[in-house]
Formats: C-alpha cells, structure tokens, sequence
C-alpha cells in the first residue's frame, strides 16, 4: 500500500479493490506473468477536495485506437472530454477519463517510478491542467445526471467510499 498517494503521480491498484467493488467495465489488474506483476493498468491520480477521494484514470498506449474514438466523439458532440492525449515517460498515452473511478489512498498498491531515475512518473503542468479540468467537468456531469459519461457505477463506488 502507498502510504501518501500524491495527487498528479502514477499508481497501480490493489487487487483488493476488484474484489471489493466488482464492476464489469472497471479496467482490473492484468495477470501476472512468470511470478512477476504486469504493471498494468496504470492510472493517473486526480485528488477530489471535496470529499477527499482521488479519481484515477487509466492511461492506455493504444493512441490510434483512442483517437479513432475521440475522433467520433468529437463528431457527433463537437468536443470529447472523455479521452485526452499526453505523454508519459516521452510516449505518446490515452487518458481514459471515460474509465475513471474513485478510490481512496488504502487502494493503491504501488507508485509507478521511472526506472531510468528513481523518479515518480508525472506529466507536464500544462497538460496536467487540462486533464484535471476534463476530470473535473466530467465528475460534475456524473453527478448532475449524466452518469453515462464513465463506463463504471462511479456513483455506486463512491457512495460506498463515502459511507
């Protein structure tokens, strides 16, 4: 468990809580390969001041595929708020906003660190900014009525969270 989970840094959860809160179209830990963790997913932290809770949001390297997507998204509604684009580690990455989900610090099972330097995986401020506006505006349209916004009960898990 990480025992601070910073808001902006990478993380990877716990097993335990895809045990606790099943949801189908949660994106679950990949299985292990050889007796080694597979690091994947990763997600982004967003920390929720108002009740305490960070949204994590999982980064996928299958850019083109998300484009496509976005790309749709962007034709039928005029803008897309549920996938952005930025890099990681110098690679090009999907933010999967439409896949986030509440969390609180006891679900992060490890902090995703560079291994080049030691240093915790970040993105860039200008970038981080617009990912947490997305992110915010996207949990405002939840819980105004448009839970269809995320793929997972993101109401449930937090109510739950909340409780």
């Amino acid at each position: 468990m990480v025992e601070n989970p910073v808001a902006g840094g990478f993380y990877f959860m716990s097993d335990k809580f895809y045990s606790e809160f099943p949801d189908p179209y949660l994106m679950p830990n990949k299985a292990d390969e050889d007796g080694r963790a597979h690091g994947r997913p990763c997600f982004y932290a967003y920390l929720d001041c108002k009740t305490g809770l960070y949204w994590v949001i999982p980064i996928s390297s299958k850019v083109e595929k998300y484009q496509k997507i976005a790309g749709n998204k962007r034709k039928k509604y005029g803008k897309c708020d549920t996938i952005l684009f930025g890099r990681v580690l110098g690679r090009n990455s999907a933010f999967l906003i439409q896949n986030m989900f509440p969390v609180t610090r006891e679900y992060f099972e490890s902090q995703y660190i560079n291994s080049k330097d030691g240093v915790p995986v970040r993105v860039d401020g200008a970038f981080e900014k617009e990912l947490k506006r997305s992110a915010q505006r996207v949990i405002a349209l939840v819980h105004n009525g448009h839970p269809e916004l995320v793929f997972p009960d993101v109401l449930s898990i937090e109510k739950k969270l909340t409780n």
